[in-house]
């Protein structure tokens, strides 16, 4: 039996299938996404979205769709399905008995007696869809008639019937070359077999995306069909669309796509989820290694969203070394202003850090590592002394002070109505944590391997003794049992958040024991869920436990609230360092949720974030990069604590 499958009930049910969406990605930055019937409900849904080179590498939506129909005994059955307000048109989802998606993408189709099935794959490492369509069975030969729905749009964008577009096309072996616009690549589409094409260009118009709809934005585009083609079918034929950036051999379609086909991993487990969704981040386009940062919309080569999820995304899916080093170098190449002059996200530069001690407990290399990296950390580190960067100040007490009125300086950055939702200027209880982590490691890699005196040493370890003189005194409240998430010029502010994990979670830690013990009580009752940590407790009264409505409603509950798997990798470490193999049991309980969650949102994806509030449903990007390399680093430290 398949391990990720729906049935004809749950297929037909729009109230179901619509929100169950595939997402896959092929390492060149290309994807196709959409729901499990072929529905696009978000603009961001197609078949092929690439990433354009001449738009500096942004990506852009080229195939929205492709309406299949079958003509047998002169009766046509059309098998596409499209909405358009409140009407579903044509309505080819009821034709649909079975989809699954242990290898690619399957849909199993069935009219009458006739069976029709289709499998969508993203070629490997290629700017290149297949789609392979196969008439099991029919009570005679059948005509199959395609019709592409064509975007050429950003994929943020929506498109509108205009004068401007370039309706033509170019005639190529076994199909026809397509190109809307002005500077955009062309869009080759090649059948494997024999074909008619007849092109008679025509908008369809009013397409809607239930989805933007529901979450109150502009959610109405037009779509240019170009022409239909048309080819002879017998019980048993298989013929093979492909779309790409480059005509192809048509001779050669099918049999790379059966190639292909053989050499996808199925998908028989959770952990083969998790190693499927870790490979499609890894994106390589012109020579260079990246990471995504999740699909269909998020970006590729962030410096936070790179740092949280590059070691689960090698280190822990497949001990991949080599791909962790060219990311991470690639990564410091791109981001010299925001690691050493200004950036608003003052704790990601300090990440580094982290992961370069993740790196030497998995390799055990430390010099190695020390010798190539100590250059970027020293100068990170310098990048925080006064008079360097305008938004944040070293004080006498060693800690930073992070203020730039109206900036939102941390990860918590949504914004409403112009103002951060959660600005925490002031001493922040995460950045120092992070802060007093990078300056004891650095010093003691430095004096450990620079045998020369090292007036880096000299210089910070003062401000090091300083941070840990003060740090504990500063956030600490006995009283309330937990750590200020912030103070500022009015004092102390009491929301018990997830930045308190921090000081407990690095590997130099400026708090004591017994304060750890307390963190993680506080932790424990008032901010872990089954689906990762809350952003707030919800005891507090600006606790928004639903991730729904509008645009300006959710940009108030992301981090009021809501839940992150990523923060679950923090939470993991620490139980663990705390009570060794005893918080094994704890650590496979709060993994259920995620393996029960494999056939909802994103299928055999995992999702950006979830509701605090039970049943805790997911929202955000369906396919995470931070998600899925958090739970990678979970999974690898409950086998690490199974076997010891």
């Amino acid at each position: 039996m398949a391990f990720l499958k729906f049935n004809k009930s749950e297929l037909v049910n729009l109230s179901y299938s619509l929100k169950r969406e595939i997402i896959f990605a092929n390492r060149t930055g290309a994807y196709c996404n959409t729901s499990i019937v072929t529905c696009n409900t978000r603009r961001y849904h197609g078949l092929f979205a690439v990433p354009v080179d001449a738009f500096g590498g942004q990506k852009h939506m080229l195939l929205s769709s492709v309406d299949e129909s079958l003509v047998v005994n002169g009766k046509q059955f059309n098998l596409g399905i499209h909405c358009y307000g409140d009407v579903y048109e044509p309505r080819g989802h009821k034709y649909i008995v079975d989809f699954d998606v242990d290898t690619v993408p399957t849909i199993t189709y069935k009219v009458g007696a006739i069976v029709f099935r289709k499998k969508i794959m993203l070629v490997p490492g290629s700017d290149q869809l297949m789609i392979s369509y196969e008439l099991v069975s029919a009570p005679a030969k059948a005509s199959l008639k395609l019709k592409p729905f064509l975007a050429f749009r950003h994929v943020h964008d929506l498109t509108h019937q205009n004068d401007t577009a370039y309706t033509g096309f170019t005639g190529i072996p076994g199909g026809a070359a397509y190109c809307m616009y002005h500077g955009f690549p062309t869009l080759n589409l090649q059948l494997s077999a024999p074909a008619e094409y007849r092109h008679s260009p025509y908008w369809y118009n009013g397409v809607t995306y239930s989805d933007e709809m529901r979450r109150g934005f502009d959610c109405v585009e037009d779509l240019l069909v170009p022409g239909i083609f048309s080819l002879e079918m017998k019980p048993g034929d298989v013929v093979v669309l492909s779309a790409s950036l480059k005509p192809v051999n048509q001779r050669s379609i099918k049999r790379k796509f059966n190639e292909y086909l053989k050499n996808v991993s199925p998908l028989e487990s959770y952990m083969d989820v998790l190693l499927h969704n870790a490979s499609q981040f890894k994106v390589e386009r012109n020579g260079k290694k990246q990471i995504c940062a999740g699909f269909s919309w998020l970006e590729t080569g962030l410096l936070r969203e790179t740092l949280l999820s590059l070691p689960g995304l090698t280190l822990y899916a497949d001990g991949n070394t080599a791909d962790f080093e060219a990311i991470l170098d690639n990564l410091i190449a791109d981001n010299q202003e925001r690691l050493f002059h200004k950036t608003t996200q003052i704790e990601a530069p300090l990440l580094i850090t982290d992961v370069l001690q993740q790196y030497i407990r998995f390799t055990g290399a430390e010099k190695k590592i020390w010798t190539k990296y100590a250059d970027t950390l020293k100068g990170i580190i310098e990048s925080y002394a006064p008079g360097v960067r305008k938004e944040v100040t070293l004080h006498p007490n060693g800690l930073l002070w992070a203020q730039m009125d109206g900036v939102a300086l941390t990860w918590m950055n949504t914004y409403v109505d112009g103002r951060p939702v959660t600005e925490r200027a002031g001493y922040q209880v995460d950045t120092n944590a992070w802060w007093y982590n990078a300056l004891c490691f650095a010093i003691d890699m430095e004096a450990k391997y620079n045998r020369k005196k090292s007036e880096f040493v000299n210089k910070w370890s003062k401000v090091r003794d300083l941070v840990l003189e003060n740090y504990q005194k500063t956030f600490w409240r006995e009283d309330w049992g937990y750590l200020t998430d912030y103070v500022d010029n009015c004092g102390d502010h009491y929301e018990v958040r997830p930045n308190m994990l921090i000081p407990a979670y690095v590997e130099y830690s400026p708090i004591d024991d017994e304060v750890q013990n307390e963190i993680m009580h506080t932790v424990k009752s008032e901010l872990l869920t089954t689906r990762g940590i809350r952003t707030l407790s919800p005891r507090n009264i600006n606790y928004r436990g639903v991730y729904e409505g509008s645009q300006r409603d959710r940009d108030l509950t992301e981090y009021q609230g809501c839940a992150f798997p990523e923060l679950l990798q923090r939470y993991y470490e620490i139980i663990f360092n705390m009570n060794g193999a005893n918080s094994l049991n704890r650590a496979e309980y709060l993994r259920e949720g995620f393996m029960a969650d494999i056939n909802r949102h994103g299928v055999s994806a995992f999702s950006e974030l979830y509701d605090g509030d039970p049943p805790h449903e997911a929202h955000g990007a369906i396919s995470s990069a931070c998600t899925t390399a958090a739970l990678l680093r979970c999974e690898y430290l409950i086998n690490k604590y199974k076997e010891e």
